[in-house]
């Protein structure tokens, strides 16, 4: 038997860290954006939403219902590179978020 971590729980780990990264850096919204704002056809929402509104009512969203049900997890994701362009030059500091974020690419496309 594998001393490996089930990948399911291994993402499920990575999203909790990614939401209490989010709240540590204070980009964590209370408030949902509108359904409209939310059915953007664009990548990231990118004409509706802030990415960071994005990562948390779209992308953790959608992984928790996959991880909660016990669904496929995606075969391949690149949200790193999105987030590290997001926090360049930015007053809060996204290190730790971008490196949660690398580290569930790396999972799903490893998985």
């Amino acid at each position: 038997m594998s001393d490996q971590q089930d990948p399911i729980a291994e993402v499920a780990d990575r999203l909790l860290n990614i939401e209490a990264e989010m709240r540590r850096i204070r980009v964590w919204s209370f408030e949902a954006p509108s359904p409209e704002a939310l059915a953007s056809n664009q990548p990231f929402c990118i004409d509706t939403l802030d990415f960071t509104e994005w990562l948390q009512f779209v992308f953790l969203a959608r992984m928790k219902v996959i991880v909660e049900r016990g669904h496929g997890l995606p075969a391949v994701s690149g949200i790193a590179p999105m987030a590290e362009e997001h926090f360049r030059g930015r007053p809060e500091a996204g290190d730790r978020l971008v490196r949660e974020l690398e580290a569930v690419d790396r999972l799903l496309s490893d998985s």
